[in-house]
């Protein structure tokens, strides 16, 4: 069944040059809205948009490095001019270093603090002025590892729980002026950043099984990006301030 619900709106997806992010480009495309694809990789944001623009859809994209302040409010300002505005915020980008904790350098905390969560702080704060325009939508990607303790990922879960932590209270603090902020939490996702590898040297089995997810199957990215889309939707109209779950029961 072909769905419009976005027909008519302008989104930024952050992360849109591989796995989730460009999974929810083209999910938004699809039903109808056009899209500026953005991510540090320049040119796998490019294809991205070329891929929506070869299915009949509209998109545009450019290089953003969330990290940085600056880029964001200049990503921006590029993705409203040349969308003619902007209705909604796909926060996908981000990192996975994993590493046993006493052996990581201090280095890769900071970094993935930086990506995953400054970052999706830089991006909510450089949108919300257009999006207060004519009000919208924020999606912000957290973790099941916000919620569960994962072995070997402190800087991660640090990270993604202080997504879930942002993602209310800019709920709580725009409701009134028409702005919608929530966030999803995904268990394993088969993306180019899971599927890289597991560089941690002799991990706990018993540990490990503890994250797994019930279901005899691993998520992908398109399972990610329809919830993206429902959330961006007037169907999630009546929501705001929640983080999801999307797990295979990883949590249950």
């Amino acid at each position: 069944m072909t769905m419009e619900r976005l027909t008519g709106r302008r989104a930024l997806v952050t992360g849109a040059a591989s796995g989730i992010g460009r999974a929810t480009a083209l999910r938004l495309a699809s039903e109808g809205a056009s899209v500026f694809c953005a991510d540090i990789d320049a040119l796998g944001a490019e294809q991205t948009a070329k891929a929506i623009d070869a299915s009949g859809g509209k998109a545009k994209s450019g290089a953003i490095d969330v990290a940085d302040l600056g880029s964001c409010e200049e990503g921006v300002e590029r993705a409203a001019g040349s969308l003619d505005g902007l209705d909604l915020l796909a926060n996908i980008a981000g990192i996975l270093r994993p590493g046993h904790t006493l052996e990581q350098d201090a280095s890769v905390f900071d970094l993935t603090i930086s990506i995953n969560l400054t970052g999706t702080f830089n991006m909510c704060r450089s949108a919300l002025p257009k999006l207060l325009e004519g009000g919208g939508a924020i999606v912000n990607m957290a973790s099941a590892a916000a919620l569960q303790g994962v072995p070997y990922n402190a800087a991660y879960c640090a990270s993604k729980a202080g997504v879930v932590g942002l993602t209310r209270s800019l709920a709580s603090e725009y409701a009134r002026r028409e702005i919608r902020v929530n966030c999803i939490c995904p268990g394993g996702v088969m993306t180019p950043m899971t599927q890289s590898g597991f560089p941690v040297e002799a991990p706990d089995a018993n540990l490990m099984a503890r994250i797994a997810p019930q279901m005899p199957k691993i998520g992908k990215p398109e399972d990610i990006a329809a919830l993206v889309a429902y959330l961006a939707s007037d169907e999630a109209g009546y929501m705001t301030g929640s983080a999801i779950t999307i797990d295979g029961g990883q949590l249950a």
